[in-house]
């Protein structure tokens, strides 16, 4: 059944859909009075929902029933990825969605090769937040990511004070057979904390970041023992992540 994050409830039996998603229903869908979706409200509240009325500007869904399922991990989890090129930033916000991360936090890296434009900076925070509704809604998600502006590294530093947890990804320590710092935090968070992950671009963190991190609270951790691609370890961590939370449990 096709799912639709929708900003606007009527009333506690309505959904009043609009925008992209009008455009989807009636003419990708091609959906008609009566036929069924999954509305989810900015709370992430859920319901099956009946197609009521289809307007030139919105669709009207009345609930049927609201579902009491789960699909979100206990915890909450930030990936911060230094930029990368191409769209390799594109693949970790829809894969990481699926996979169940809260936020990301792109942020220009020492070694990051791709220079913010700010010219384009709307255009293109607009398209990731499309791509992370996009896997959201296909993934049965509660609730839709955020997509942070790129920031500096000095303001990543300033935004991690807010989190339970810190870690990040160092290359160097799983050359050195490093494997504890990463499953060791998992085993002490408990459900409601957050936990921030930092990645570095092509390259890797430079030396003086890494220290920086360190100076700020953060853990470095290694990925297991093989060395990892920008796009692959938040991937591999979030997958980690959710064995540990839920399908050990």
């Amino acid at each position: 059944m096709q799912r639709y994050f929708v900003k606007h409830r009527a009333n506690e039996d309505c959904f009043i859909i609009g925008e992209e998603d009008r455009h989807h229903i009636v003419k990708v869908m091609r959906m008609q009075i009566g036929d069924q979706i999954i509305c989810v409200d900015p709370e992430g509240k859920q319901a099956i929902c009946r197609l009521a009325e289809i307007t030139d500007e919105s669709v009207v869904a009345d609930v049927v029933q609201w579902k009491e399922e789960i699909s979100e991990l206990p915890i909450s989890i930030t990936i911060a990825s230094g930029l990368p090129k191409g769209d390799k930033l594109e693949w970790i916000i829809q894969k990481g969605t699926e996979l169940g991360a809260h936020q990301f936090f792109p942020f220009s890296a020492a070694r990051s090769v791709v220079k913010w434009d700010e010219k384009k900076a709307a255009k293109k925070i607009e398209r990731w937040q499309k791509i992370a509704k996009e896997a959201a809604e296909q993934s049965h998600r509660a609730m839709m990511p955020e997509i942070m502006n790129p920031m500096n590294f000095k303001a990543l530093l300033g935004k991690s004070r807010g989190f339970d947890y810190k870690l990040a990804a160092f290359e160097d320590e799983s050359r050195n057979g490093e494997i504890s710092v990463f499953s060791s935090t998992l085993k002490k968070m408990n459900k409601g904390e957050s936990l921030l992950l930092v990645f570095g671009p092509e390259g890797g963190l430079a030396n003086e970041e890494v220290q920086q991190l360190k100076e700020h609270g953060f853990g470095l951790c290694g990925l297991g023992p093989r060395i990892l691609r920008t796009e692959t370890a938040p991937l591999y961590a979030l997958s980690a992540i959710s064995y540990h939370f839920e399908l050990l449990r």
